[in-house]
Order: structure tokens, then sequence, then C-alpha cells
């Protein structure tokens, strides 16, 4: 903890891997992809917002999910775009755009320009990237 009583941000990767689930760990820190349609947060349609799942930094809120049929949780907008990072990626042969945790800078997954809400925008996200809180009724 530090003087303010919040969780001191992990600063090595053996850090990391013991705060964080093998397969979050491979995603955020090591930029992999989780299957699709197997994310525990696929298919949760609750009212509430989407953190990252490595330090806690609120970035959608349910109220920006579809289901874009991908396998992956998608958003059409951050909730606060303070707590995302935008990024080139070419790291496969092909230009996209990865979405980052800026606080952390944990791989949450990438963004595209095919949305069908009004924004145009899917951001294509790994379940596994994320937790949920629930909104208090």
């Amino acid at each position: 903890m530090d003087s303010k009583g919040k969780k001191k941000m992990p600063t090595s990767d053996l850090e990391w891997q013991s705060r964080l689930t093998q397969e979050q760990y491979s995603v955020l820190r090591k930029k992999g992809t989780e299957i699709p349609f197997t994310g525990k947060l696929l298919h949760n349609k609750e009212k509430g917002n989407y953190i990252c799942a490595a330090c806690g930094a609120q970035l959608f809120s349910s109220d920006a999910k579809f289901d874009s049929g991908t396998g992956w949780p998608s958003f059409d907008e951050p909730a606060n775009a303070k707590n995302v990072l935008l990024k080139s990626d070419s790291a496969i042969g092909m230009s996209r755009t990865e979405v980052l945790c800026k606080k952390c800078g944990g791989h949450l997954g990438h963004v595209f320009d095919d949305g069908p809400t009004k924004t145009g925008k899917r951001y294509c996200i790994n379940s596994c990237a994320l937790t949920f809180e629930k909104k208090e009724k």
C-alpha cells in the first residue's frame, strides 16, 4: 500500500505474475488474446462498469456494450476516455489500433471502425482484462 492506502502498481514482471491469473497475465502484460466466446463477461447483461482487472481503472460502461458476434465483449466508446490509450499496432502484419489501460499499460484489445452504433466504433476487449462492478440500484 502507498501513503494514501491504495495498492501499489507492480513494477516487475514477477509482481504482475503474482497479482494476475495466468490468462490475465498473458493478455494484459504479454498482449495475448483469449479464445473467442470463452470470456466470463461476454454475455453479461447487468448494468454497471467494466474496470481494468490489473489496476481498477474504470474503462467501459454497460450502457456502451453491444453484441458484435465476434466472441469478445464489445463497446462503442470508453466510459472514461482519459483511462484509455490508443496505439498503432502492426504486430501480426495488419494495421490495427490497440486499446491499452492508460493507468497500468495493460493490453485490453483493439478498436475497429466497423461498429453498428452512432460512434461507428467497436472496442473489442478481452473479457479477462476486465472485472465488472454491478451498479447499485
